[in-house]
């Protein structure tokens, strides 16, 4: 089955979704400090994919599509942690035809801002683009349980944990992808002899 095939279902293999990743050329090799701060010899450049509408698209149909087959009731809108969950957050909202809002960090922890707005009692979940260690999400998380809201759910493109991450929430992802990733005073031989570079957001006011 092509491509073309599956997405008249929304479906998308392993394969497929990292064919879309290495034809952007996001998926990349070399010495990369992650969000959580862990070391990976592969990083996956979201930002290259969501670049191309067509092709975050094709990844965030698949992805509400997974969300309405686990059949989780009524929701009232999707929250995504600035920065990275923002593109795929809206994307994936509108294809389920909800709201969709992000958190942003103010002196390093998530807060609404811009008007948004999460109500007592409102069933969200909660869309990110790449897992690693589930910290960025968990706190997403916590900031809509601040505010009341009931995160029914948690989703994202890739789980680059492959289940390992506990999110404390039910995950739904289109594929999981695990890449091995070390702490600074860990590195094997070969990591350790490539200068490092930091190409994630967390930081970011």
């Amino acid at each position: 089955m092509n491509l073309a095939d599956d997405q008249k279902n929304n479906s998308l293999s392993q394969k497929q979704v990292l064919d879309i990743f290495a034809d952007c050329g996001a998926i990349l090799h070399g010495h990369f400090i992650l969000t959580s701060g862990l070391r990976s010899a592969t990083y996956l450049q979201k930002a290259l994919v969501f670049r191309q509408p067509e092709k975050a698209q094709i990844l965030c149909s698949a992805l509400a599509q997974k969300i309405t087959e686990a059949r989780l009731g009524e929701i009232s809108q999707i929250v995504a942690p600035a920065m990275g969950g923002v593109i795929p957050g809206y994307e994936t909202a509108r294809h389920l035809g909800l709201p969709a809002i992000f958190t942003e960090r103010v002196e390093g922890k998530f807060q609404l801002r811009r008007g948004f707005e999460i109500f007592p009692g409102e069933k969200i979940i909660v869309v990110d683009d790449i897992i690693s260690t589930g910290i960025s999400i968990r706190e997403c998380i916590a900031c809509v349980e601040e505010m009341g809201g009931d995160v029914i759910a948690a989703a994202c493109l890739i789980d680059r944990s492959a289940g390992e991450a506990d999110i404390g929430v039910k995950l739904i992802k289109l594929i999981d992808f695990k890449v091995s990733a070390y702490s600074e005073d860990e590195l094997p031989a070969e990591l350790a002899a490539i200068p490092p570079i930091k190409p994630g957001s967390r930081g970011l006011a």
